[in-house]
């Protein structure tokens, strides 16, 4: 398999989109000439000419309505959000347009509909380091994905385009320079498939996103520095979601630590603690552990940002008090 970064996965995957359909096209701020805010659309004007790649106003309300009608007119419209932040401005159209008008019509209309948009933070400061994923998990008739890895990236996008649903495809900010290894051809991957991607025995550590990454990197440093093996899953799909490796996990390690980067209150590492609580209760040594973004507005300055958000030495320390015994070292 070739090996490439998240960005050149999700370059690839629509370049492949808009090569397969040509009711595929693509629309926001500086998606043309520029190539995108994290350049995912980088000579795509070139390729497929203006009337594919429209740059538009500074108006994510008129983006993503516009979108939406281009849904229901039969296209297959990718918006492109500069961030998850902006969405707040186009909260009517997804949330009372885009997510109902499939049932509000008796099933009549379709709204096949991709908003790509990054997520998480990178010296962004507090209007632009928020995680917003719990707001449109909430909604019925929105999909929502957060891939963590290239071959992810690639997948997911793909199956969001040929989603008939609209679809809110969440990309960290922090992953684009991420490399992996790529499946060629279409590698999709489903939608409500969460996946185990390290094995291990002494507590389940769920993730998604960019903290996945950081879960499967503490996971190697507490094996290789104590006798810990953490077993990690990646959601990757939070609507629909699939806690199915999960539960299964925690039958066999007894233990659960959430890891995200929304805040703590009513964020997503609530519902998924909520949901193995009912489905595992009794297998469980010790209450389930969340580990999420301190509640504050997240800072300009490095240091005090990177307090604010779960770091790998975070998810360590967590795993260790959840185990709640002494940890011996690999050497005794």
């Amino acid at each position: 398999m070739a090996v490439m970064t998240y960005r050149e996965a999700l370059r690839q995957a629509l370049r492949e989109e808009m090569q397969r359909d040509e009711r595929v096209l693509v629309l926001g701020e500086d998606v043309g000439a520029y190539g995108g805010t994290y350049a995912v659309t980088k000579g795509f004007l070139e390729e497929f000419g203006e009337k594919r790649l429209k740059d538009t106003p500074i108006a994510e309300s008129a983006i993503v309505g516009t979108a939406i009608g281009a849904a229901m007119g039969g296209l297959r419209p990718v918006a492109e959000l500069m961030t998850i932040n902006f969405t707040l401005l186009a909260l009517d159209q997804l949330v009372n347009h885009a997510a109902k008008l499939h049932y509000m019509f008796g099933g009549q209309i379709d709204v096949p509909l991709v908003i790509r948009t990054p997520a998480g933070y990178g010296q962004l400061a507090a209007t632009h380091s928020q995680s917003f994923e719990n707001y449109f998990t909430y909604v019925p008739g929105l999909k929502v994905v957060a891939p963590a890895l290239p071959a992810d990236a690639k997948g997911m996008l793909k199956t969001a385009i040929r989603d008939p649903n609209p679809v809110i495809f969440l990309e960290h900010s922090l992953l684009y320079g991420l490399r992996g290894e790529v499946p060629e051809g279409d590698g999709l991957v489903p939608f409500g498939q969460s996946v185990v991607r390290r094995t291990g025995r002494d507590l389940t550590i769920v993730s998604y996103s960019h903290t996945l990454v950081l879960a499967l990197e503490a996971a190697e440093r507490l094996a290789q520095q104590t006798r810990l093996e953490a077993e990690v899953i990646d959601l990757r799909s939070l609507r629909p979601l699939d806690l199915g490796p999960v539960v299964a996990s925690v039958q066999k390690t007894n233990r659960a630590l959430v890891v995200e980067e929304g805040w703590r209150t009513c964020g997503m590492g609530a519902e998924i603690a909520s949901q193995i609580y009912e489905q595992a209760f009794d297998y469980l040594d010790a209450p389930v552990s969340r580990l999420a973004a301190q509640e504050v507005p997240v800072p300009y300055a490095r240091d005090l940002e990177r307090m604010v958000f779960p770091q790998v030495d975070d998810i360590i320390r967590a795993a260790k008090t959840l185990v709640g015994r002494r940890v011996l070292s690999a050497e005794s």
